[in-house]
């Protein structure tokens, strides 16, 4: 099985109880939800990454506000043939700044919305969401 090692750049935007997620259709014809993000462009820094992600997959423009966590998981992709990737993920606190939710068309996502909170764990998601909503809500508790 080839081996990839994969960058990314991914953003927590929190407001009225509702988290900003984008969603793409899986092999399997569901849909998988995501924080807005991806990969890393050659040469491109963590932080513009982040923001070119979020724009293209929802349409707003973000103000980086933290770095919440890098991590990193690994697993096995459904891309033919399959590889063995092991994906950095660098994930940031933001906050939208503007621009309107819209839709990407011919990316990764073709879907993004506002998701209240509680309604997160009965989504079928990436893992990237519980390791990004746990980190940023380590960052906003108070002592």
């Amino acid at each position: 099985m080839r081996k990839r090692v994969r960058a990314g750049a991914y953003v927590v935007c929190v407001r009225d109880g509702a988290v900003l997620l984008a969603g793409g259709v899986e092999p399997t014809g569901g849909t998988e939800w995501t924080l807005p993000g991806g990969g890393l462009d050659h040469g491109e820094q963590p932080h513009e990454g982040a923001v070119r992600e979020v724009a293209e997959e929802t349409g707003y423009a973000v103000r980086l506000d933290a770095l919440l966590t890098v991590d990193a998981v690994r697993v096995s992709t459904h891309h033919v043939p399959p590889y063995d990737l092991h994906a950095v993920r660098i994930i940031y606190a933001g906050t939208v700044v503007g621009g309107d939710l819209r839709f990407e068309v011919g990316g990764s996502t073709d879907r993004a919305a506002w998701v209240p909170l509680g309604e997160v764990p009965g989504l079928v998601r990436s893992s990237v969401i519980d390791v990004g909503l746990a980190a940023w809500g380590q960052s906003t508790s108070t002592p």
